[in-house]
C-alpha cells in the first residue's frame, strides 16, 4: 500500500533523529506504534540510504519483511550510518551534510527465465530491483542502481560479484533470481 505524504515524511524525520540520537549518545527514539497508520505498522522491508554532496556515504536495508517499516527504517538508519562496512561510522560533523533516502520494498518475488538471454530480456532497467542468489551467496541491487549501470549485462555482471559469485554466473543453471520494486523518497 503507497504510504501517504505524512507517512513518507515521518520516516525520513525519523531516521534523520535516530542517526543524531546515536551520534549524541541518546540513542535511537522511541517509538509508540498505536499511533501511527497502518502503512507505516504493518510488516515492511527498506533500505536507507545515505549520500554526502551525491556520493554515497552508507546504505543498509532489509529484503524481507519481518517487523514493522517504521521499526525496519530505524534500525537500517542506524544501520547505514554506523554499520555499513564499506563506509567508517558517520561523524556528527558529518550529519549536517547528508542526505537521507529511504527506499520501502515490495516483497520479493521469483522470476522465472530459462537463460541468460531470457533473464536479461525479463529484467526492466529503472523498476525492478533484483536480487541473485545462489547457495548461502545473495546480493541485491536496488533500482537506482540502474542509473549507474544501466546494461543489464554491467548489471547482473555487477550484482553477481557483490554476491561473490563470477561475473557471468548468470549464464549458469541454478541461479535464483527475485525482483522487488519500491516506493523511493528522500529529504527536499
Amino acid at each position: 500500500m503507497p504510504l501517504s505524504a505524512e507517512d513518507r515524511q515521518y520516516l525520513l524525520t525519523l531516521a534523520r533523529q535516530t542517526i543524531a540520537g546515536v551520534l549524541q549518545g541518546q540513542g535511537p527514539p522511541a517509538i509508540a506504534l498505536d499511533d501511527l497508520s497502518d502503512s507505516l505498522t504493518a510488516p515492511g522491508a527498506s533500505f536507507v540510504t545515505l549520500t554526502i554532496d551525491e556520493q554515497l556515504r552508507g546504505c543498509i536495508g532489509s529484503i524481507e519483511p519481518s517487523h514493522p517499516l517504521v521499526l525496519d527504517v530505524r534500525e537500517n538508519a542506524i544501520g547505514a550510518a554506523f554499520r555499513d562496512p564499506r563506509f567508517p561510522p558517520l561523524t556528527l560533523g558529518e550529519l549536517r551534510r547528508v542526505h537521507i533516502e529511504v527506499s520501502a520494498l515490495t516483497p520479493p518475488q521469483p522470476l522465472a527465465y530459462t537463460d541468460a538471454g531470457d533473464l536479461l530480456a525479463k529484467l526492466r532497467p529503472h523498476v525492478d530491483g533484483v536480487i541473485v542468489q545462489r547457495g548461502w551467496q545473495r546480493a541485491t541491487y536496488l533500482p537506482q542502481v540502474w542509473e549507474k549501470l544501466p546494461d543489464p549485462v554491467e548489471f547482473l555482471s555487477s550484482l553477481c560479484m557483490k554476491a561473490g559469485l563470477p561475473p557471468n554466473d548468470y549464464h549458469r543453471p541454478g541461479l535464483e533470481v527475485l525482483t522487488y520494486h519500491v516506493e523511493k523518497f528522500e529529504e527536499t
